[in-house]
């Protein structure tokens, strides 16, 4: 069991990074990439620097891009397929669609709710320090989730009700702002950057929740 629970989530996981990196070759890298020449005119006085290291250009970056989303692939796939497995224990069927649907609350979670108040970034522009931002990441992360399961499995009505006030504190709260905005790179590119990596990561979480559903119904639930 607990063999074919690892080679469910670990084959989703890399249907899914395959297909997002393909993606994000064709579509987000090249937005990177004409950030970084606004990013190199706007600071070319400290070219010299090197104070932190990056991933050469072409097959270097490629190579390193794609590994780093087989491993967020992975583990995600193991983090969803362990979630199907809690699931069914409750009494709750997986299959391709619910895998869809648990692929979407993934989205949701990690990538369209922290979004709302700390949108992804192109190279260049300002932004609060780190841990700050990780910090207040996690949290709406968690209390996204918590909402999301407040709404699925929530028995009493009140329960449910408990799920928007828990969704919105985060932010309420606000995410950590650096103390100067600013960017070098324009605002269209900016925008049209925010759209494209959360279209990427909509398309991994969809491929992932639902290719995982699909395994887990004809490698695990029928055994």
């Amino acid at each position: 069991m607990l063999v074919r629970t690892l080679a469910v989530a670990l084959l989703a996981g890399f249907i899914a990074s395959t297909l997002v990196s393909a993606v994000q070759m064709l579509r987000v890298m090249p937005l990177i990439l004409e950030a970084e020449v606004f990013e190199a005119a706007d600071h070319s006085e400290h070219a010299a620097d090197g104070a932190t290291w990056s991933p050469e250009d072409g097959v270097g970056r490629t190579a390193y891009t794609i590994v780093a989303n087989l491993l967020v692939g992975l583990g995600f796939g193991l983090l969803l397929v362990g979630a199907f497995v809690l699931a069914e224990t409750a009494g709750r069927s997986i299959d391709a669609f619910r895998g869809f649907l648990w692929g979407l609350a993934g989205f949701l979670v990690f990538a369209l709710a922290p979004s709302v108040s700390l949108a992804p970034e192109l190279p260049g522009t300002a932004a609060a320090e780190l841990s700050a931002r990780q910090v207040w990441w996690i949290g709406t992360a968690g209390a996204t989730a918590l909402g999301l399961g407040l709404i699925a499995f929530g028995r009493p009505p009140w329960v449910k009700a408990l799920a928007l006030p828990v969704m919105t504190l985060p932010h309420l709260i606000g995410a950590p702002q650096p103390s100067e905005h600013g960017s070098s790179a324009p605002v269209e590119l900016a925008r049209e950057f925010v759209i494209a990596s959360l279209a990427t990561t909509g398309l991994f979480w969809i491929a992932l929740g639902t290719a995982s559903g699909w395994l887990y119904r004809r490698v695990i639930a029928r055994t």
